[in-house]
Parts: structure tokens; C-alpha cells; sequence
């Protein structure tokens, strides 16, 4: 395990006092910062969207059981990774679980490597999706910086037409889009045209630029 940050949480829900507390010092143990809780509402009331980390769920527990808090995490659109526990869940249970994004649903008693083991792999998945929500972001920027008649061009670019046939779509010189073109890539500060348009297709970023059948 990598050094981690006092802002990467382990987030632990679990009604029954002794798996809780045993699990939060195993945990603690092994460099962790944990936040651990007995019911899903607490965990809803003290979850911090804007610090990376993954969340340990134990399936049945009264009032909000894991399925339906992970349930609730979807509709408010959090998506920290879940190791869902459980001493008494079925095969429908666990099918579900992963249908919905879970990491891993783990039976009690399980190995506390194995445990730890999926709570890195959490971790990192979380880190990584949120590093590519920032490169999206960051994107996106460079994107809305190009006006109107860049974009037209960029979409031109993406289809695979020629500086001739580009200045013939939009009825201008050559010279004219080549100067588009330049600004393009600076704008959007792409080293080559590959992956200019592997940016823009990865991102979708052209998808509501026009209106349907305003530019091919």
C-alpha cells in the first residue's frame, strides 16, 4: 500500500458494535483514516464527497439496509466504491450488489488480508476516477475556449476531411483552415491530430455542438 493521505477516508457501516470496532482498529492498523458509523443515515450525514476513499457496507442492518444505501448513493449520484460484508446474504443479494458497481461483497468470516487487499484496490479505483473526472473537467475547458467556427472545424477534423474539402464545406481558403486548425490544437493543447480526435471522441466532447445535420 502506497502512503496514504489524511483526506482518504474508509468509510465503515456496520450495526453490530464488535464487527464495527474490530474492523475499524484492523483497519486503523494499517494506515487507514476510518470513519465508521452504525447506520446508513449517519453515513449519509457525515459522507465527504470532495475526499477520495471507498466504503465497507454491511448488507442487513435495520431502517436502511447496504442494498438500499447503495441504492440511495446512485440516485445522489456518489459513486465510492463499496465492499459490500455479510454474515446471512444470498446469491441475489451479492448479484445485486455487483450489478449496481459493487467491488466486492465478501462473506463472514473472511480473511482480514483479503479485506485489505479490496479496500486498496478501492482506494485506487476511486483516485483513478477521480483523476479522470479532473482531466475531463480540464478538457471540457480547453473545449468551450474554441468558438463557433473552431468547433466547426474540429468536427470536420474528427470526420476525417481534408484541409481542401473542409474549405470547401465551409466555403473558405485552405489558409483559412489551416489557421483554424492551428488554433484548434494549441486551444485545446493536443501534440498531433490522433490524439486530438482520440480527445474529443473518449470525451464525447462534440455530441450536443450542433444541431442534427448542421455540420458533417
Amino acid at each position: 500500500m502506497e502512503p496514504n493521505s489524511a483526506n482518504v477516508f474508509v468509510y465503515l457501516v456496520d450495526d453490530e458494535f464488535a464487527v464495527r470496532d474490530a474492523l475499524a482498529l484492523l483497519i486503523k492498523a494499517s494506515g487507514w483514516t476510518v470513519k465508521s458509523f452504525d447506520c446508513a443515515q449517519d453515513f449519509l450525514n457525515n459522507y465527504y464527497h470532495e475526499f477520495p476513499g471507498c466504503l465497507i457496507l454491511d448488507v442487513k442492518m435495520p431502517v436502511m439496509g447496504g442494498l438500499e444505501l447503495q441504492e440511495e448513493l446512485i440516485k445522489r449520484n456518489i459513486n465510492i466504491p463499496i465492499i459490500f460484508i455479510s454474515g446471512n446474504a444470498d446469491i441475489p443479494d451479492s448479484a445485486k450488489a455487483f450489478r449496481a458497481g459493487a467491488v466486492d461483497f465478501l462473506e463472514k468470516p473472511f480473511e482480514k488480508s483479503i479485506l485489505l487487499e479490496r479496500i486498496d484496490e478501492a482506494v485506487q479505483k476511486d483516485l483513478k476516477a477521480r483523476q479522470q473526472l479532473l482531466e475531463k473537467a480540464s478538457i471540457q475547458d480547453c473545449f468551450n475556449r474554441l468558438t463557433t467556427r473552431e468547433k466547426e472545424v474540429l468536427q470536420l477534423i474528427v470526420n476525417s476531411h481534408s484541409n481542401k474539402e473542409a474549405a470547401k464545406i465551409l466555403d473558405v481558403s485552405p489558409r483559412t483552415i489551416d489557421a483554424h486548425r492551428a488554433r484548434v490544437m494549441e486551444k485545446m493543447q493536443a501534440d498531433n491530430v490522433a490524439a486530438l480526435v482520440t480527445m474529443v471522441m473518449s470525451y464525447e466532447l462534440l455530441n450536443n455542438a450542433f444541431a442534427p445535420g448542421e455540420i458533417q
